[in-house]
């Protein structure tokens, strides 16, 4: 059975605001939470009119306050943009509050432009010191040795999960060597995909925390009840992503009955390549190819996200993708629990 979870950007629509957009996520981690997904993670990114889960910790927060069940984190926290106690004193409070539910998902990149790298205060270089800086934050989340004079506090003995998160090489080498499981960010930068879960599973070193490893795929879900109205949903996250890589980041766009219409060849190309790990369409369509994608990769978890403008139609989509998961062998919240019983 494959636990599956939510990846939620806070997606701000054309014509909506950051608050809509708050709302929206709570709203969805409660269906998710409704619905069996096992995570709600969050992404941090900044300096973005579009994502409104720049304050992740925060927004993380108002999830876990407004729902019961369901595990929430971070997917993820961009590292090199804060001082290890930091992030440990926010999380561990957060684990405080919430026990058991919270998840710290670590990325080694800025999740922004240099420019606001820059106003974030701190160093340009800090990516080089990701290693030592996932084990400084470890660290403040175990139990307190004795005389230890720097603590966390909430943080200490608090045990919070870490992950890493990468889309590259690197990220599988630096998970496979401190024994923590790893999320690959498959849903928009799919090519490094391959060689990444075969390095990270043949050298893989058990830990405290993990005997084996533990690999999660990032899946696009563009759910609908008809395959035409699951592209015309997809065609939002399209039009966004082409903007996005041509430097002109925005509110999430409303879809089109024609992507060929808005985008360019080139630009089509780009976004298909870059988008390639996602299924679109109606239920039938949905469920062969998470199941494709399940049988060729055999992640232990999947992560599921989609941008979709309309807020319902989001929600629907979720739903649909659960059911598919479950009809493929998908663990929901209850199963997960009694499994590790």
């Amino acid at each position: 059975m494959i636990p599956y979870s939510v990846l939620d950007l806070s997606p701000i629509p054309e014509g909506g605001t950051a608050a809509d957009a708050l709302a929206n996520s709570l709203d969805l981690a409660r269906e998710a939470e409704r619905l069996g997904y096992v995570r709600f993670w969050l992404a941090e990114h900044h300096n973005m009119t579009g994502i409104a889960s720049a304050a992740t910790a925060v927004v993380i927060g108002h999830v876990a306050a407004g729902t019961k069940t369901i595990r929430v984190g971070s997917g993820g926290i961009m590292l090199p943009n804060h001082a290890p106690l930091v992030i440990a004193e926010q999380f561990g409070t957060l684990a405080t509050l919430y026990p058991g539910r919270i998840d710290l998902g670590l990325g080694r990149a800025p999740g922004t432009d240099m420019m606001t790298a820059r106003a974030l205060r701190r160093n340009l270089d800090s990516s080089d010191s990701f290693p030592q800086d996932v084990v400084e934050l470890m660290g403040y989340f175990a139990d307190a040795a004795p005389q230890q004079r720097l603590r966390a506090v909430p943080g200490t003995g608090t045990h919070v999960p870490v992950w890493i998160l990468g889309s590259s090489l690197y990220g599988a080498q630096l998970a496979a060597h401190l024994g923590l499981p790893y999320a690959f960010a498959s849903h928009f930068a799919p090519q490094a995909l391959d060689d990444a879960v075969e390095i990270y599973r043949q050298t893989f070193r058990p830990s405290a925390e993990w005997e084996a490893p533990h690999f999660m795929l990032a899946i696009n879900v563009f759910a609908a009840d008809t395959d035409a109205e699951g592209r015309r949903l997809q065609s939002s996250m399209q039009q966004a992503f082409a903007r996005l890589r041509s430097g002109q980041p925005g509110p999430l766009p409303r879809p089109v009955d024609d992507i060929d219409a808005v985008l360019d060849p080139g630009a089509r190309a780009m976004v298909d390549e870059a988008l390639r790990v996602s299924v679109v369409g109606g239920p039938t369509r949905v469920r062969e190819g998470l199941e494709r994608l399940v049988s060729r990769y055999r992640p232990d978890e999947v992560i599921l996200t989609g941008q979709i403008h309309d807020h319902h139609s989001r929600v629907r989509s979720f739903a649909l993708a659960a059911e598919a998961m479950q009809a493929i062998g998908g663990a929901t919240t209850t199963a997960t629990a009694q499994a590790a019983e």
